[in-house]
Formats: C-alpha cells, structure tokens, sequence
C-alpha cells in the first residue's frame, strides 16, 4: 500500500501531468542525444574493430614503382612484423553498359594459391576468382549494388591500354576498402568507382610484372613499434621507387571512419549538456513554485511528525519521476534513431554487418547523468524544505518588498498601456527569474543556428573549391608521369577545350623533429582552371623559388613565411632537400602544398614531367571525349568534378536534412518546455491578480496580454543571446570536426540567425497559447477564494 506522502505524490503528479511531460521530454531529449552519440560512436568503433581483426586489416602500407619478391622475405623478417602479402595494385578505366561516362576503378591481385594473410575478403556472394581464369574478377559490394551486379554478370575495363570483358565471379567486401572514395571525389560515388580482386598471375601478366610487386600490407605484432618498422619498410624499398610507407592512421579508408568517429564525439560533447542543463532549471522552476504553495502543508506534514528528512525525499522522489519519464522516452527513441542511423551508415561504410550497439551501461551512464543533472536542479528547492521550521511554514510568506524602480512612470505610461506597464514591472523585479528564462530559451535558437551553419558552411566549401580553386570540369590521371608532350596529345583529344597541366610527388616535409607525409603538387605559375587562392580569397601566382603551404600544414609542422622546410623526396631515392616557405593559403581539403611546376620538375630533377591534365570540357561532345578516354592506354583515371561536386552536394544535403528535422524538433521542445512551464508558473503566482483585473471589467484578451508580454519580452531577449550561443556551438562542432582530410568553415549567415529565431518564436506563440486557453477558463470566485 502506497503511504500519504506517496498518494500525495501520485495526485501531484496527475495535477501537474502537462508540466511534468514538458520536462520529461527535454530530459528525454538529453537521454535519446546521449544514446545516439554514444550509441553510435560505439557502434562503428566495435564493428570496425571486429572487422579489422577476424579479417587481418594491415597496420602499416608501402608501394613502389616494382620491387622484387624476394623482398618479402626481407619484410617478414622485420622486427615486429607479424604478417606480410605482396600485390599488384593497378588504377583502371572501366566501361559499364548504360553509364556514357568512364567509371574509375583500382584492380587489386588476389594470392596464386591459398588466402591472403593480410587484408582478406568477405565473401558475399558468389566465389573468388579462380588462378588461372584471366576474365574473372570479384567487385565490391557498393560498387555490385550501385549497378545491380551479380556473379555472372560481365563488364568491360581497360587493362594497360587493352579492353578486356570481365566476368563476375564474386560479390566482396575488404578491410581496406570499407570506405571507397574515387579520385577527385569528396564523398564515394558507388556508381562511378569500383574496387576489382583479380588473380596476380592476371595481373602480372598484363602489366608485366611477373616475380614483382608494387604495393606491400603488413600486419604487426601487439605493441610493435610501427614507426620503426616504416622507416625499415622504406629502406628496403628505396631503390625500387618507393613512395613511402604508412601506418594505418594515414590509410584513406581508416581516416574518414577516424573523421567520423571525431565528428560522433564532438557532437555528444555539444548536444547533451544543452539538454540537461535546460532540464535542471526547469526541474528548479517547478519545484521552487510547488514548494513555495505547499508551504502550509509542509508545515502540517513536519508538526505531524514527519521529518525534514522525508519530506525532501518526497520531493526528491517527484524529481526522479519526472526523469523516469525522460529516461523512458529518450531511450526509447535514442534506440530508434541509433538504427536508423545505422541503416544510414551501411550506405557509406562497406561493413559485413552494422548494428546498432545500445549496451546496457549506455542507458544507465544516461540515467545516472540526467538524475544528477534534474538533482542538481532541485537542490536549492529541496534546501528550503529542510530548512523551514513548521511555525514558519504554516504562516504566509512574506509579501514582496518592492522598492522603487528607478524608472519614470510618466514616461512608461506615456508610451505603454498600464497593462504592458505591469508586466514590464513584473519582469524588473525577477531579474534572475526573467534572465534564467531568457537563457533557457535561447538554448533553442542556439541548437537551430548549430545545425543550420551547417548550410552555409557547406556552400561555403562548394563555391570555394568546386567555383574559386577547382574549375576545372575533369581532371585526367596518367598511369605514372609523362613527359609535357602529353598534354599535347590530351588538347587534340575530341571535346577538350583548354587543358593545364599539374604534377604530383609523395614527400616528407619536416621541420626540425615535426614531419607530415602528403602530396607535393606542382603547377604553372598561373593557371585558370586550377587556381591557388590567397587568405584574400585571390588568386595567387607561384613564385620560382618556394613553396606554399596550406595554413593546417604549417601549422602542424611550426613553420612560417621565410622558414626552410625540409622535403624529403622519396622517389628520388630519399633526397632531402631544404626549400624556403613562400606563403601561406587557406584550404578545406587535405594536407595541400603548391610549388612551381618548373621549380619542382628542377627539385625532383628527373626532367620535365607531368602526372596529367585539368581540363575544360565542350558539353556537346562529351560522349566523343568519354570514348576517347577510355581507349586512350595512356590514362589511368578521370575525375568528373561536375559529377563529383553533384554527388557531394546531394549527399550533405540529405544527411544535412536528416540532422537539421532532428535538431528542430528537439529545438521546439526545449522553447516548450521553457516558455510553457513559465508560464504556468506565472499563472499559478499571478492567478488571483488576472482574475481581479477581469472582475475590474478588463476583457480575456486584455489579461492575457499581461502574460503574453512578459513571455514575448523573454523570447526577444533571448535571440542575441542564442545567436552568440549557436555561433560559439557551431564553433565547437567546426573544430570537432577539423581533420587532415577536409576542415569545416565557420560561416554564419543572417539568414541562419533568422530562421532559428523565427522556428523558436513560433514555437514560443503556440506554448502560450496553450496557456492563453487556461486564462480564458479561469474560475473567478474561485481564484479570489484562494489565499494569498
């Protein structure tokens, strides 16, 4: 049987049922936040590790231009090693029916006898091809998707200059590969990129590399030193073109799940405490004002001989319903989002399974966090009940003492009604209340401003790299470098109006013991369709002498203009030579660094080379390029940026969607949670002051309006304040996102702050109403009867 003190609870409960949801949803939202972030994080850090380990993913990678395979005994032996397998890595151009474009695809060879040691497959469907059998081929499965392959099907693909028709003998899924971007692409393109597992012999054959390798995976033993074991992979590798080896931390497909995992964690970082924080002062507003109009039965439950003690607790034990309620709903739907957010991750992540992993302790860390946080709330309210002795209890508190203003009353009356003026009055002398109230709701407008930068940020990024550096309408790769006459033969290709060239070289650039590997870029001085941009957003000329370093690649390794960096050219047999910083530029994607296409032809000093062209494209001959490329051997790949910039604007946007109708809604439910229980705690203060205004002969409008000004004048405070807070949240989620691979902008626009404010307003207007409706139905004779 249920004590008096807990049917009190229960009738308490039941009268304030619509107060109580409101702050159980905000609650829930800080649980459901909780549950998904973390949810989620977990999720794809567990299933990535399980994969990489039952699967054999390598620790460190190494490639060459062709190394023998005798070396492998001499990688094997390295200290530290545990595992070694050598392959033939080849880019190709692939012809599918029904697609006029090339699609990009990068052959990858399979071991001649037995399974591989080092990154093995996933067998979905179907089998592995056979030795012996030069047409087979196993796909991806987001590549198989993308166009409806199955084993048997077939496709064409360009094999050092030749075309060759490819069956279908397996659908796979790889380690390396659970994240597959093409070249020149931001995000993958499933339809346009495929990752191809061919018998080495097959390979060898075709690109004549029988008893040789060009790529190296290796796996280590627990607790190796890998940075060692690189720098031993490259010494071995020095004379046959190697191009530096790498450790897993820098492979492409490893980093945007690491970039993902830091975008997850950033956001669990930002999102919940907002909740949580809101959660805690509405719980205070609540129960600060229950408490203060149960005064006189606090007093006659503590002279009955209950004790402080168990009357807090009872008081204590509203606030864990009321985070029963959150904890109920935000789980509940934390779960639901977390599938679907895992659904959603299965597009992009190549995975044999991805489930959502809503463990146990996730929900009792969410428990445990939001009952402190709704105690935290109450602490103050359940202080005043231990310590008010029952005398004092069961007499009236004292009325307000109000004192002077110091505002001239003329001059208000003047300007405002006597209503208005009332309730500008009472909000002068509620400062913390009005001020608490004001924060609370301008969490809202900062959510929304958090989530809707994304918009500008992300157009940002496009008008920046895809208009203002990139303007190139497809960038074409040869298979290794060409001399300038190649660009010849690329201008008289059909439908290419105008092409520059560009070189690209692996280094490692260094700065006293500070060294980062990327891709040293070469280009004409001035060119038009890839253009280097200033911190002025102008375009740059690159000087004779010197290089030009991106902001994060300076940054990282400490050097300014006039410093020397060290580069280090690894195809060059490990050549260090010393090159002065010549500027700095902006740049969102990469670890960029520009030099003078001469200068750097010069450094490298192998004569003049080129890696290929950017080009401009004749939009009405495009199917004559596309077939020109695909039976010209010479080239390896090519990037469509047109293509590459739709595919990544249509993928944000979708993910942009999803998050922005998520944030909005939890955004709605804060402004109601605090813009309603405002006001009902308002009415329950000021009921007995509304119902004599309307004895007085004022009309329901007129009394409401009391309400409604103080509530509008709350709301108008706390945009500024929620346009600062959202600019400082977007801040925060910019640099929780900041990566080697690409950065976000922290670009704001007006119409950012606008459409957050006016979401927050509207919801706002349809909270007081709510409580516009309880005015209207005021019992007058009761109201009065009611003590003060």
């Amino acid at each position: 049987m249920l004590s008096a003190l807990d049917r009190k609870l229960v009738r308490d409960l039941t009268r304030l049922w619509a107060q109580v949801l409101a702050v159980g949803l905000v609650i829930a939202c800080g649980v459901m936040t909780i549950v998904l972030f973390v949810g989620a994080t977990r999720s794809l850090d567990e299933t990535r590790s399980a994969f990489y380990e039952r699967y054999r993913f390598a620790s460190v990678f190494a490639s060459a231009n062709r190394a023998p395979e005798r070396l492998k005994r001499d990688l094997a032996a390295i200290e530290g090693v545990a595992a070694v397998e050598t392959r033939i890595v080849k880019d190709l151009i692939l012809d599918i029916d029904g697609m006029i474009e090339p699609a990009a695809g990068i052959a990858v060879s399979l071991p001649d006898a037995g399974e591989a040691r080092v990154n093995r497959l996933y067998l979905r469907q179907g089998r592995l091809p056979e030795p012996d059998r030069s047409d087979e081929v196993a796909v991806v499965e987001t590549f198989a998707s993308a166009h409806g392959f199955r084993p048997g099907d077939r496709f064409r693909a360009q094999i050092n200059g030749k075309s060759r028709e490819l069956t279908i003998t397996g659908v796979v899924l790889s380690p390396e590969f659970i994240y597959a971007i093409g070249p020149g692409d931001m995000v993958p393109d499933q339809r346009r990129y495929g990752i191809l597992f061919m018998p080495r012999k097959t390979l060898a054959a075709a690109f004549d590399m029988t008893g040789s390798f060009n790529s190296a995976v290796l796996t280590t033993l627990r607790n190796a030193d890998v940075e060692v074991i690189t720098e031993t992979v490259d010494d071995l590798l020095r004379h046959y073109g190697g191009t530096g080896a790498y450790g897993r931390e820098d492979q492409t497909s490893h980093a945007f799940l690491d970039a993902e995992l830091t975008q997850l964690e950033a956001m669990a970082g930002v999102i919940p405490p907002i909740f949580l924080f809101v959660s805690a002062f509405l719980v205070n507003m609540i129960l600060s004002r229950l408490i203060a109009l149960e005064r006189e039965q606090i007093g006659l439950l503590k002279a009955s001989g209950y004790t402080s003690v168990g009357v807090a607790w009872h008081y204590a034990k509203m606030v864990l319903a009321i985070v029963l309620v959150g904890l109920v709903i935000g789980s509940v739907a934390g779960a639901w989002l977390g599938g679907s957010l895992a659904r959603l991750y299965a597009q992009f992540f190549s995975f044999p399974f991805l489930v959502f992993a809503g463990s146990a302790d996730l929900y009792v860390i969410a428990a445990v966090v939001s009952v402190i946080a709704a105690l935290a709330g109450a602490a103050s309210a359940i202080r005043t009940v231990v310590a008010l002795p029952p005398a004092v209890a069961m007499r009236p508190p004292a009325p307000a003492n109000y004192r002077s203003l110091g505002l001239d009353l003329g001059i208000l009356h003047s300007v405002f009604s006597q209503l208005t003026t009332m309730a500008l009055r009472h909000l002068w002398r509620n400062p913390v209340r009005t001020g608490l109230t004001a924060l609370g709701t301008s969490f809202s407008v900062a959510l929304l401003v958090t989530a809707l930068f994304s918009f500008d940020s992300i157009d940002h990024m496009i008008d920046q790299i895809f208009f203002q550096t990139s303007r190139e309408d497809a960038v074409i790769a040869f298979a290794g470098d060409r001399h300038p006459d190649a660009l010849r033969a690329v201008r008289r290709m059909p439908g290419i109006l105008a092409a520059e060239p560009y070189r690209q070289i692996p280094v490692t650039m260094s700065n006293r013991h500070i060294e980062e590997r990327l891709v040293l870029e070469g280009l004409p001085s001035m060119t038009d369709l890839t253009r280097v941009l200033d911190r002025d957003q102008l375009p740059l000329a690159l000087p004779s002498n010197g290089i030009v370093l991106s902001d994060r690649v300076a940054e990282r390794l400490d050097l300014r203009v006039g410093d020397l960096a060290s580069i280090e050219v690894m195809q060059q047999d490990d050549r260090i030579v010393h090159v002065p910083v010549a500027g700095t530029i902006q740049s969102l994607v990469g670890l960029t660094a520009y030099m003078d296409l001469e200068a750097l032809n010069r450094l490298v000093r192998d004569g003049d080379r080129i890696s290929g062209a950017r080009v401009k494209l004749d939009a009405d001959r495009l199917g004559q390029t596309y077939a020109a490329v695909k039976e010209t051997p010479g080239i390896s790949s090519i990037a469509l940026t047109n293509l590459s910039r739709a595919n990544f604007r249509a993928t944000i946007e979708e993910n942009i969607v999803i998050s922005i109708t998520i944030y909005t809604v939890l955004a709605v439910i804060i402004t109601f949670g605090v813009i309603y229980n405002s006001a009902r705690i308002q009415l329950s203060e000021r009921g007995r002051e509304l119902a004599s205004l309307r004895v007085f002969g004022f009309t329901r409008g007129e009394v409401s309006s009391i309400l409604m000004i103080e509530l509008g004048v709350v709301v108008l405070f706390a945009q500024p304040l929620g346009w600062a807070l959202g600019y400082g949240f977007a801040w925060s989620v910019a640099q929780g996102f900041e990566s080697d691979l690409y950065r976000i902008p922290l670009v704001v626009e007006q119409s950012t702050y606008t459409t957050a404010s006016l979401v927050v307003t509207a919801a706002a207007v349809v909270s007081a109403l709510a409580v516009r409706r309880r005015i209207d139905r005021l019992d007058l004779i009761e109201v009065l009867k009611t003590r003060e």
